[in-house]
Parts: C-alpha cells; structure tokens; sequence
C-alpha cells in the first residue's frame, strides 16, 4: 500500500493507493495555517487514521507547496510561510518512524497525469496548479524533472510577460517581488482583479459562476486573466516546447480557458504554429495526492 499526503495552504489530503492505482481511501482535513507543529501533527494524524481505517501500513510520499533545499534540507519557496526554513524532511519521518519521499505539490500533479491521467504517453509535459498559489512541474519521459536547485517548473514565480501599462508593477507577492505569475492567475489574484460594484470579496469559483451566467464585469475579468495566462504559458512553450500543458486545482474547472488561451497564445510563442495541447487534469482534485503516492513507484 502507498499513501500520498497532499499538503495544501488551505487542506491536507490522503490517499491510499493499492496493485495498479486501486484507490482504497480517500481524506480531507482542514490544513492549520501558520502552525508548524500543528501542521506536523495533522499530517501524521491523516496517516495514522488511514492505516487504522485499512488495517494496513504504507509507504508515504507528500507533496509540499515548495521544496526541500538541497543544500540546507529545510523547506524553501512555500506559499504556505511557516513551512519555510523548518526540517520538515527530518520531523515528519521521525514522527512516522519510516522514510518519507517529498516532492513539490506541482511535480506530484505533474507526475499523476502522466503516469495515467490527461498526458499519458506525451513528453516533454508542464503541469500548472492554480489554485491557492499558482506553480508548475515538468516531466520528460515520464519522469519528473527536479533540477539542480529542486526548482524545475517554478513558474509562477516569474515575472508575468509583457506586463501592460496597466498591470505594472503588479501586486506584492508572498516571494518578496512584484509582478508575479502568481499574484495574477491565483485564485486569490482572480478574485482581486474582479470589480464588485458592491465591494464585496468574491471567489474565483463565484466569478465564473458569473461570467457563465453572462455578467459583464465577470467576463471582463476572465478575459484578462485568460490573456495573462496565455502569456505566461506562452513563456513554456517558448523554452520547454511542451507536448500536452495540464491544468489543474481549483481554477483549472473554468471550461473556457481551454479553447480561449491557446487562441490567444499565437502571437506569443516563437514558432509558425503551435501544437502543444491545453488539457483539464483527467483526476481532478485528487491528482497531486495521488502523485505522492507514485513517489514510491517512479
């Protein structure tokens, strides 16, 4: 049995998985922001309860908003603020008693949907997550990309491209700089950009619930974030020249971003055309965990 822990800003996710990818359970709990030690007791917790439920112990793979420096082996690049600088890779597996594989949270996304989800059988593949934060994995042949520095496939971390005059300088973002992918095409980012004329904060779900329903500010809004999104990710095609971009958390279940970026993308990838295919991630919302899962198997 393989367990995946998929550590969110706003939730910890389990999985077990079982033989080819049979999910055996699946579990949700409230992540508790800005405890570490709280942090590391939910996720040993969610394991402890999934054996329990199972009558069995696992291997444990987790995915994290950020990643395990090479050179220190504490967490760096976390959207998720008190993870940074702490020893996660040496705390968890003491309170599990066992090895723990980590990857970043993209990269587990970015493993499942190829291994047998949306781009199975393509290479090269860039996973997006857009959600809570905004990041990016890369595999080739069927294997994750993790790079010299562990920061392959950080992506929104970059400077949006081709900022208009009206976007400069961009909103602060949690990294320090401006200007961010992420401060535009989070979910948070979206909800920011929408104009309420009742000054009310309004989801990214809520915005396109909107814009389907055919407000106007709502499809203003998407319109400028599908414009930004197909900048951003012309900047990948660009230099990785991918097969398949797969998208997914929350904002990836806005349908209309799949046929209207790539329409907008032209003018922005260096090429006569462009073939690389946008999907929606074939497993949903439980793709990253169950790439912590596969931490094991690949």
């Amino acid at each position: 049995m393989r367990i995946g822990i998929d550590l969110g800003g706003t939730k910890i996710e389990g999985i077990a998985i079982a033989g080819a990818g049979v999910v055996l359970m699946r579990e949700r709990i409230p992540a508790p922001r800005g405890d570490y030690a709280a942090t590391l007791a939910a996720v040993a917790g969610l394991v402890y309860e999934i054996e329990r439920s199972i009558g069995d112990r696992g291997s444990v793979g987790i995915g994290i908003p950020g990643t395990i420096s090479p050179a220190t082996g504490l967490v760096k690049n976390a959207n998720s603020t008190w993870l940074n600088g702490r020893p996660l890779a040496e705390d968890l597996p003491r309170l599990l008693d066992r090895p723990i594989r980590f990857a970043n949270d993209a990269n587990c996304f970015t493993l499942s949907e190829t291994v047998d989800g949306a781009a199975a059988g393509a290479s090269p593949v860039f996973g997006v997550i857009i959600g809570t934060g905004t990041g990016g994995g890369l595999a080739i042949d069927g294997r994750i990309v993790t790079g010299a520095n562990a920061i392959a496939g950080e992506w929104g971390h970059n400077p949006l491209p081709a900022m208009t005059d009206e976007e400069r300088p961009g909103a602060e973002c949690y990294c320090g700089r401006r200007g961010c992918i992420e401060s535009f095409l989070s979910g948070p980012a979206l909800s920011r950009d929408y104009r309420d004329p009742a000054g009310h904060e309004v989801t990214a779900e809520e915005i396109a619930r909107r814009a389907a329903a055919g407000e106007a500010l709502a499809c203003d809004a998407l319109d400028r974030y599908e414009a930004r999104m197909a900048r951003a990710l012309a900047s990948i095609v660009n230099v990785i020249d991918p097969e398949v971009i797969v998208l997914g958390r929350g904002l990836s279940n806005i349908g209309r971003l799949y046929a209207n970026v790539p329409a907008l993308w032209g003018p922005h990838i260096f090429s006569d055309r462009a073939t690389t295919r946008l999907v929606r991630a074939k497993h949903g919302d439980s793709s990253g965990v169950r790439g912590a899962a596969w931490l094991w198997e690949r």
